[in-house]
């Protein structure tokens, strides 16, 4: 077997000897990786070694994770292991061959279900913030995260969308996950004796319609696993929480009513970040995630839309974002003096592999008239929901 790694941070994950690629064909997607932000070289396979550490502390103690159980309660909710945060991120033995997955929140969060359908036998995480999750896999901590990018009801995590240039990470692959929230409550307790719900704000609002009709205080939790963790531990009847069932079943809780959000088809969508992007293939559906910002001049977001247009490359997801290091241009505006705009990078997501010469031409038309443009990951398209 052979792996493709990255000279500059970005190691193309390995490929079984069943994957046939000519010379030719390696060489041809080592260029677009290069020419787009990878540097990789084809050089043999390795063994990962049993530990892990940080670069910047070799000297650092290390931490073993502990796999959360996810299949019932946990009697003593104090043995469930505690988010990792960005300030005590430490190195940990890897365990085997087993993948480790980091998410953002508590056991029994929806990010942890997403990474569980991505990888049913992975060990999953948690940790305190997006960045967190994000600085795990940096510092070889985990092999993955899967973090929210966008909700069919609330729209796009922006924040993830800015962590992407805080982070050299790539995304290799995308999960859908239909949400399905459920009201619950300590054992014996009836949904109308119910005085307060906590959980997650985007939570509460996706359930407003029955919290109205139950006439409960909403107060609001970092997420919804710790919205249950707290009704666990505090043990106060009239208190109930929105989560997930596994979350009931995580701690001990039961449920009271399901499927309780406005809208039944209420679906997150999760992206799976690694070290190493993936070499992009031609055998099934694709999709490509790319940011670039673009010059002054009049039409021309229009032209870069154009270059996919034209190949017949469809877009499935644009979002813009002000641009930090430079918020605003300065244009001249009437003779009282200038007119201040902002500044803006763009995401889109164009359903075509970097194997496929029309995504390399579109790139390369596109970056003649972009200040800046980066590959962030070609992935196959999750349809399973």
């Amino acid at each position: 077997m052979a792996l493709l790694k990255a000279v500059s941070g970005c190691k193309p994950p390995q490929f079984a000897a069943s994957h046939s690629f000519n010379s030719r064909k390696i060489e041809n997607l080592r260029y677009h990786f290069h020419k787009w932000g990878c540097s990789c070289s084809l050089l043999p396979a390795h063994t990962p070694t049993s530990t892990l550490q940080d670069d910047n502390n070799p000297n650092a103690p290390f931490v073993t994770l502990h796999q959360t159980d996810s299949k019932g309660f946990h009697n003593d909710l104090n043995l469930l292991p505690k988010p990792l945060t960005a300030v005590d991120l430490t190195s940990s033995p890897r365990d085997g061959w087993k993948v480790r997955v980091a998410y953002q929140g508590l056991p029994g969060a929806y990010s942890e279900d997403a990474a569980l359908k991505a990888y049913p036998n992975c060990e999953t995480v948690p940790c305190d913030e997006f960045e967190a999750a994000f600085k795990a896999v940096e510092l070889w901590l985990v092999e993955k995260a899967v973090l929210p990018i966008e909700n069919s009801v609330d729209g796009s995590i922006h924040r993830n969308y800015d962590l992407f240039l805080r982070h050299r990470l790539h995304i290799v692959g995308e999960v859908q996950l239909r949400v399905n929230h459920c009201l619950l409550g300590l054992p014996g307790v009836r949904k109308e004796e119910l005085k307060c719900v906590v959980s997650h704000p985007q939570a509460l609002a996706q359930c407003d319609v029955m919290l109205n009709e139950l006439g409960v205080l909403k107060i609001t939790a970092h997420d919804t696993a710790a919205a249950a963790q707290s009704v666990a531990l505090n043990c106060v009847r009239d208190t109930g929480a929105i989560a997930s069932s596994r979350a009931a079943n995580i701690y001990g809780l039961n449920v009271l009513a399901e499927r309780i959000q406005d809208d039944d088809e209420n679906v997150t969508r999760f992206l799976i970040l690694a070290r190493e992007p993936i070499i992009p293939g031609s055998d099934r559906p694709y999709k490509t995630s790319i940011v670039f910002s673009l010059e002054e001049g009049a039409g021309v977001l229009f032209k870069a839309l154009a270059v996919f247009a034209m190949r017949d490359i469809n877009l499935s997801k644009i979002e813009s974002r002000p641009l930090k290091q430079r918020p605003f241009r300065v244009v001249d505006d009437s003779n009282e003096g200038s007119a201040r705009y902002f500044d803006y990078l763009f995401y889109i997501d164009f359903e075509a592999s970097m194997a496929d010469p029309r995504a390399q031409y579109a790139l390369g038309h596109l970056q003649e008239f972009a200040s800046f443009l980066r590959v962030l990951g070609c992935y196959p398209i999750d349809r399973v929901l």
